[in-house]
C-alpha cells in the first residue's frame, strides 16, 4: 500500500499560508507547507486502505498449516466474506497531530461510514475541527483514498497475486491463537505494504497489521509505520483502530489515528 509520485487523491497546491494567524499556528503551517511541497502527506491516506477490508468469522481452527495453505484459506473464504455482509453503519473519528519545531497542530474529523452490498461503501464527512489545513490536506484526502481503494478491493487484498508470504510462527491476539506472517509486495503498487500480519487461526481473518508502505513516496520521509487492528462484531471482523506515524528528515512528525466507532450490522448480514 505504498504511494506513487502523487499518491491517491493528493495533489500539489499553490495556496499560501494565511497572514493573520497567531505566531505558533503560522510556524506550524510553514512546516506543514514544506511537508506538502515535498510529498510527505502522501502516506497519510495509506493508513486507511488496508484497514478497509471485511472479514466474516468462520469456525474451525487448523494446526500445522504452511504459509501457502493459510493464504489459500484466506483467499477461498474471501468470496464468502464478500457475500456474507449485506450492510453496516458506523461513526468514525479521525485525528491527525503534527509536531514540528515549536508548533503542535491538530485536526479532527467525524465521518459517517456505511456499506451496502448492492451500492458499495459510502463515507460522508459530518464534522471537522482544529487545523483546516490538516483536515483538508490529510484527513479529507485519506477519506477520498479509501473511496478509491473500495472500488478495486483486489488491488489491496492480502493475496498471492499481490504478496509473497512467509510464516514466522504462531502468536496470540486478544487471547485468540493466530498465525504470524511476513508479507512482501510483488509490485510497487500504491495500495500495498511490507511488514507483518496476524491471521486468526480459527477464522482466517487478518486481525492485526504492522507495516510500512511498499515504496517510500519521498526522499524527505525517513520512516512511516502503520499499525491496524480489527475486532469481531457479531460474526464479522471489522476495523477497530488504525494509527500511522510519519517522520521526515526535516520537519517533525505527523500521527494520524482512526477510531472506527461502534458498528451496526444491518439485516441479512447475520449468518
Amino acid at each position: 500500500m505504498a504511494f506513487g509520485d502523487e499518491g491517491p487523491g493528493i495533489a500539489h497546491s499553490r495556496s499560501r499560508e494565511p497572514a493573520n494567524l497567531p505566531g505558533i499556528e503560522r510556524a506550524g503551517l510553514s512546516c506543514l507547507m514544506f511537508w506538502k511541497r515535498n510529498g510527505v502527506f502522501r502516506v497519510a491516506a495509506a493508513a486507511v486502505l488496508l484497514a478497509a477490508g471485511i472479514w466474516p468469522a468462520q469456525a474451525g481452527a487448523s494446526a500445522g498449516l504452511t504459509a501457502a495453505q493459510i493464504v489459500d484459506q484466506m483467499e477461498r473464504r474471501g468470496q464468502e466474506r464478500t457475500a456474507a455482509l449485506k450492510h453496516y453503519e458506523a461513526l468514525r473519528h479521525y485525528t491527525v497531530e503534527y509536531r514540528g519545531f515549536a508548533a503542535t497542530v491538530v485536526g479532527r474529523m467525524d465521518v459517517e461510514a456505511s456499506y451496502d452490498a448492492a451500492a458499495g461503501k459510502s463515507l460522508r464527512i459530518v464534522a471537522q475541527s482544529g487545523s483546516k489545513f490538516l483536515c483538508e490536506k490529510v484527513l479529507k484526502r485519506a477519506v477520498e483514498s479509501e473511496k478509491e481503494a473500495s472500488r478495486d478491493q483486489g488491488a489491496s487484498a492480502f493475496s498471492a497475486a499481490n504478496y509473497r508470504f512467509r510464516l514466522e510462527g504462531s502468536d496470540s491476539v486478544d487471547g485468540r491463537p493466530a498465525y504470524l506472517l511476513e508479507v512482501e509486495p510483488l509490485t510497487q503498487s500504491k495500495f500495498l505494504i511490507r511488514g507483518k500480519i496476524w491471521v486468526d487461526a480459527a477464522d482466517f481473518a487478518v486481525v492485526r497489521m504492522e507495516a510500512e508502505p511498499a515504496k517510500n513516496p519521498s526522499f524527505w520521509i525517513s520512516k512511516t509505520l502503520i499499525r491496524s487492528v480489527r475486532a469481531k462484531t457479531g460474526d464479522f471482523w471489522l476495523p477497530r483502530e488504525t494509527r500511522s506515524e510519519t517522520r521526515v528528515r526535516i520537519g517533525g512528525t505527523a500521527v494520524m489515528t482512526i477510531d472506527y466507532g461502534t458498528y451496526k450490522i444491518g439485516p441479512g448480514a447475520e449468518r
